[in-house]
């Protein structure tokens, strides 16, 4: 897995809310995304376009919206770098603490 664009992506904050807002609500249109921020929709659909392209989320057509939802394997595959990386770290830990 190529996880840097993931991450890059998660690392802008608005972008960070609308992974966790899909994540929490379920499908969203823009519409509904911008529900509650000071962000217009073309900021939305802005951040939407870099999730996108880093595999996040995707969408669909639904009449004259776009539906956004979350892309569950990626964030499998991010979560799952990140166990590994963590499990590393806890490892080396454990060689210093026997070391010292």
């Amino acid at each position: 897995m190529d996880a840097a664009p993931v991450f890059a992506a998660l690392g802008d904050e608005m972008r960070l809310r609308i992974v966790a807002r899909l994540c929490e609500s379920g499908p969203l249109s823009i519409a509904r995304l911008t529900e509650g921020t000071r962000i217009s929709r073309q900021g939305i659909t802005k951040h939407l376009d870099a999730l996108s392209t880093a595999g996040l989320v995707r969408s669909e057509r639904a009449g004259r919206e776009r539906i956004w939802q979350i892309e569950t394997r990626r964030l499998a595959e991010a979560r799952g770098y990140l166990y590994r990386i963590c499990a590393q770290w806890d490892a080396a830990i454990e060689r210093r603490r026997a070391f010292v």
